[in-house]
């Protein structure tokens, strides 16, 4: 930590009572770098992908990451989102971190406090468009929004809102499965329940993880263990 411009922030007042705040993290493509958070400095970093990938562990990582850092945090979730906790956001590997569920992106922001730093939001897809403006309003305030999410629906199309808020992002992650038919790398969501609606709420009672070649964009039977 010799570069200048660190020096120069850490002769700052403000950092020199908060060091911890001069080095955040921030990623792209799974790898980690430094990045210098410049006063009133935020940004966005989506992590995306099917089922089963992950996706909700390394947000909670990174989440506890901004805790041990003594950053202040406020994480959010879909209220209709009750499969392993109705506070908490859940791994399926079984990691949690408390979370404060919510029925619109409007409720979700009355909830914000001005001292927050960073803001995670689990299961993105289940909020409404309203939630793209609301990363950009809160990034641009200077807070670090963390946004993970299903990239695809169960017919392996786009799931709104995500590709808009991967457009808008400084940071992606990409996480992948493994494919329970074959082993190789899994992108998809299969459903493996009689169902037509987008939004079927479930875990592994209702999908399993895919790879292009074993995915079928409808319903299918679940694959014999």
């Amino acid at each position: 930590m010799t570069n200048g411009t660190l020096n120069d922030i850490l002769l700052d007042s403000e950092f020199q009572e908060y060091p911890y705040m001069v080095e955040e993290f921030a990623f792209d493509n799974a790898e980690e770098r430094r990045k210098v958070r410049q006063s009133g400095t935020g940004w966005i970093e989506v992590i995306a992908g099917s089922m089963f990938s992950g996706k909700s562990e390394e947000l909670i990582r990174r989440l506890n990451r901004a805790r041990i850092a003594r950053q202040r945090v406020q994480v959010f979730k879909p209220g209709i989102d009750e499969r392993y906790s109705v506070e908490e956001i859940a791994s399926h590997s079984g990691q949690k971190h408390m979370s404060i569920p919510v029925s619109s992106t409007a409720e979700m922001l009355n909830h914000v406090l001005d001292d927050t730093e960073v803001i995670g939001i689990d299961e993105a897809q289940f909020f409404d468009m309203a939630i793209i403006d609301a990363a950009n309003a809160l990034a641009e305030s200077g807070k670090r929004v963390i946004i993970a999410g299903l990239d695809q629906d169960f017919m392996g199309k786009p799931f709104e809102p995500m590709p808009q808020l991967l457009s808008i992002a400084e940071f992606i992650t990409k996480t992948h499965a493994i494919c329970v038919k074959c082993g190789s790398t899994a992108n998809y969501s299969q459903r493996t329940v009689e169902s037509e609606e987008r939004v079927e709420v479930g875990a592994a009672d209702k999908y399993e993880a895919r790879c292009r070649q074993c995915f079928i964009p409808h319903a299918d039977a679940p694959t014999l263990m």
